[in-house]
């Protein structure tokens, strides 16, 4: 069935049966594809159903699905005449694992951070009113999203206007037991349908001439939903809430969502799906199957750089209760699974809240507590002015331990850490690290905890190439490291592109350096190197504008020294998708270009 099925049109036509047979089919070919192509295979399992029912119900492209994160759109992908591309999935000139605008007419928004999806669904749904067009604009949010406060900033404005949106909660982190589902659905059923709603709208008319009968009837009704649904809090928002259904009855999904589509105001269907739903070791183990690598990658006995700061958390919260590590909904990602189990007093996942993550810290920080914030690079961004009002305004003690900086792979441009030096930098009161290798990233880890004042310690994603790196040491502040001496050309390494830098000057017999620092510059060692040598070449995975390069060329036009410097970085572009050797290659982070640049 699935061979037939090239747009949304192709399934109107099929019956229930039908559908849940191209259900089943859809789900054994994402198991198969995503094994080869790695991606997110959880979470799309357990929307295959639902997105199967939206299509049938609605019509995209006229109709706009937003995806919040974007990475349970497989399904839709697949329906949107996508399907013979999924090889290609995440993968250099492939198909995105997230929505995309640029892909498909399909793809109303882009998708990659969540909680996003509420408000770009209600631009759209305002926008289909001023433009008078009568189409449907629908959110899908998990229920990890809407733990993040934009969806609440979203929510207060969607029920304070008149805009026809749907938000569909895909909740997957509960079950409905057979007596609960079976009553919640009948109740679903009914206020969805038009009996309830014209039921609902002329009795309340006809009460507002009897205003002490009016006011009785409305609290009668406000209190006998919320002692039976759970959707009081959307309710007195101005939404008006329908659910939970289970999210795997194709009948019941469409059944409501027909009803729903009938509807001209904001309203949220509660939909209860499975994570993993149809693999059951993905069931048993979501957050294990919720993104796989692809079956033909490498294993390595390397440690991770999230494990290295895992490890650190574990080893100094033994020795000091004031250690407290936050985290915003990070926590298996930044390698902090171990270090919650054995020090879960020590340990807050806040959710899918950057910024309130950063201030909390901050609040930690004025009683005299050590916080230690794990964070993804792309995830500081949401964050920036509660890092720079609420901890360096105040030079609060914050370490800020920052997780896939530079180019991060196969998530592409939504997750690709390749601003942070350029926004971090220009910011007073900050200390910014870019350890070389897992030793120095724990020396640099040691060394931020015992000083004062925000501090960043900034590293990739992926594998260190030290096995040993527990160590005591610290490092002086703004203090580079000299790795080898050579002439004529001084090439300054930043970070993890130490390995293409060495193999350069190695062939070059120029001078390294691991800068370590990019705020404050080593600048005794770089005004010594510009006298010395006749080029200066420094290497950073960090954009071009504004990052650590350009802090050695401000270093230089102040001091008026005239020379020459190269600087080699990302483009100032947004990244493509692919392994990180391909697009680190692709985008010139490598010895052939020090070579080149030395050479010229």
């Amino acid at each position: 069935m699935l061979n037939n099925i090239n747009s949304p049109a192709d399934i109107k036509n099929l019956d229930i049966d039908q559908l849940q047979s191209l259900a089943n089919e859809i789900r054994d070919y994402l198991i198969e594809n995503i094994q080869k192509t790695g991606g997110h295979l959880a979470p799309n399992l357990g929307t295959v159903e639902l997105t199967i029912a939206m299509h049938f119900v609605f019509d995209t492209p006229n109709d706009s699905f937003v995806f919040d994160v974007g990475h349970q759109a497989y399904t839709h992908k697949i329906l949107t005449g996508r399907r013979s591309r999924m090889n290609t999935l995440r993968q250099m000139g492939g198909i995105s694992g997230f929505t995309k605008i640029s892909e498909s007419e399909h793809d109303a928004f882009g998708a990659g951070h969540a909680s996003t999806s509420i408000s770009s669904a209600l631009g759209i749904a305002i926008a289909n009113k001023i433009k008078n067009i009568d189409n449907k604009s629908i959110a899908i949010i998990g229920d990890g999203a809407l733990t993040g406060g934009m969806s609440f900033e979203a929510l207060n404005h969607a029920g304070d206007s008149d805009a026809d949106i749907l938000i569909i909660l895909n909740d997957n982190d509960m079950s409905i037991s057979k007596n609960v589902g079976a009553m919640s659905k009948y109740l679903t059923r009914l206020m969805s349908g038009k009996i309830y709603s014209t039921m609902k709208s002329k009795s309340l008319g006809f009460l507002e001439k009897m205003p002490l009968m009016h006011e009785f009837a409305k609290r009668s009704e406000e209190h006998l939903k919320g002692m039976i649904l759970p959707g009081t809090l959307f309710e007195e928002l101005g939404i008006n809430y329908f659910g939970p259904i289970d999210g795997h009855d194709m009948s019941a999904l469409i059944n409501t969502l027909q009803n729903l589509k009938d509807q001209n105001h904001p309203r949220m269907l509660h939909v209860i799906t499975k994570k993993g739903h149809g693999l059951e070791t993905a069931e048993k183990d979501p957050q294990k199957f919720h993104g796989i690598s692809p079956s033909a990658s490498k294993s390595s006995s390397l440690p991770s750089y999230s494990k290295v700061f895992g490890d650190w958390l574990i080893d100094n919260a033994s020795n000091d209760k004031d250690l407290i590590a936050v985290t915003p909904a990070m926590c298996a990602g930044s390698g902090m699974i171990e270090f919650e189990a054995k020090f879960p007093s020590q340990c807050f996942d806040v959710g899918i809240a950057e910024q309130h993550a950063i201030t909390f810290a901050g609040g930690l920080a004025t009683k005299g507590l050590k916080p230690i914030v794990a964070i993804y690079s792309t995830f500081l961004q949401r964050g920036y002015d509660q890092l720079i009002h609420d901890i360096a305004l105040q030079n609060l003690n914050v370490v800020f331990a920052i997780d896939r900086a530079g180019i991060v792979g196969a998530d592409g441009a939504t997750h690709s850490g390749s601003f942070d030096l350029s926004f971090l930098r220009c910011i007073p009161n900050l200390i910014i690290m870019t350890p070389s290798d897992s030793k120095e990233m724990y020396k640099m880890l040691n060394t931020a905890y015992i000083n004062d004042g925000p501090i960043c310690v900034r590293y990739p994603r992926g594998q260190s190439q030290q096995i040993e790196y527990k160590s005591s040491e610290v490092i002086e502040i703004g203090k580079s490291k000299i790795i080898r001496q050579g002439t004529k050309n001084a090439i300054l390494s930043f970070g993890t592109t130490m390995q293409a830098a060495s193999t350069a000057a190695e062939k070059l017999n120029a001078t390294l350096v691991d800068m370590r620092f990019v705020k404050p510059l080593d600048e005794k060692v770089i005004k010594e190197l510009s006298s010395s040598h006749d080029r200066l070449i420094s290497i950073e995975d960090n954009v071009f504008n504004g990052g650590a390069g350009s802090a050695v060329n401000e270093l230089l036009q102040a001091n008026d020294i005239k020379t020459p410097l190269t600087i080699i970085a990302l483009p100032d572009e947004f990244s493509e998708q692919g392994t990180q050797t391909e697009l680190y290659n692709l985008y010139g982070i490598n010895s052939e270009t020090i070579i080149s640049a030395a050479e010229k």
